[in-house]
């Protein structure tokens, strides 16, 4: 089951109560079963229905398995503020074009930045943090198996993509955001250690995979309030008939939609280090 939270309180990573009490379940049902022999389907159950629920956990906006922001604060909400969100770049292509239909609305945007393309276009990481955008972590390498991995993995990954993302320019990243956003049961800890916070979204506009930029914004536009965080990306972004990147269809839609409904767009550093955040 997947849960939500906005930024208030969410000022430290720990071990959360549910993956103490899976730890815990295991143990008794294991002495339960040696003590008890017999006792074995009725354990063997409640073993499966806990894996269930921390398969449930994975899922991008469920808070189960540690803190997890899917909204800004209500302060922030009241006062009209949005954080748009790309994911995967920089993209030396799109980013740039990204940023320019951000400058011309006057829009601020936090750009999730894979650590070894930060590398690779360091001049692209730079231009987004001097334009008074943010640069955060989305691993080093962008693995498919995140969710899979051990603690180790995780660390190496966050932990260099830390190091990419600050030798390109981008500053020392304050959030995080696994690939496709699934968690792993590992990630709380290994955030905290790293003094990172988990950044899911609010409404994500599935624009790797929808060729239609104003099916896109619609997806993003429907319902759209203060305090959403949205979701694109400046690089994976599916290609239109004509083979343009629909992220650059889709941005300027969902600006519009803003500028008509009296919002606008934050950085998450910014709107998140103002009073009510109780986060950085």
């Amino acid at each position: 089951m997947s849960g939500t939270s906005s930024a208030k309180g969410v000022a430290r990573h720990s071990t959360s109560p549910f993956l103490t009490a899976s730890a815990g379940l295991h143990g008794v049902a294991l002495a339960t079963m040696l003590a008890f022999p017999s006792s074995w389907p009725l354990m063997l159950t409640a073993l499966v229905g806990n894996h269930a629920v921390l398969g449930a956990g994975l899922f991008p906006r469920s808070t189960w398995l540690g803190p997890n922001i899917t909204r800004l604060p209500e302060a922030q909400a009241q006062g009209g503020v949005v954080a748009l969100t790309f994911d995967d770049g920089p993209d030396p292509h799109v980013t740039p074009a990204v940023l320019d239909l951000l400058e011309q609305s006057g829009a601020r945007a936090t750009f999730f930045c894979v650590g070894c393309r930060a590398e690779a276009y360091p001049d692209i990481v730079a231009a987004i943090r001097d334009r008074g955008h943010g640069v955060e972590n989305h691993t080093y390498s962008h693995p498919n198996g995140f969710a899979f991995r051990g603690p180790r993995g995780l660390r190496h990954e966050i932990q260099q993509a830390q190091v990419a993302i600050g030798r390109s320019g981008g500053g020392r990243p304050n959030f995080f955001r696994p690939p496709a956003g699934v968690q792993n049961p590992w990630l709380s800890v290994v955030l905290a250690g790293a003094g990172l916070f988990l950044v899911s979204w609010t409404r994500r506009g599935f624009d790797t995979v929808t060729r239609d930029g104003a099916r896109v914004a619609a997806r993003l536009g429907r319902g759209l309030r203060g305090g959403d965080i949205l979701l694109l990306h400046d690089a994976s972004s599916a290609r239109d008939a004509r083979g343009r990147p629909v992220v650059l269809d889709a941005l300027p839609r969902v600006l519009d939609e803003m500028s008509r409904r009296g919002l606008r767009s934050e950085a998450l550093h910014a709107a998140l280090e103002k009073p009510g955040s109780e986060v950085l």
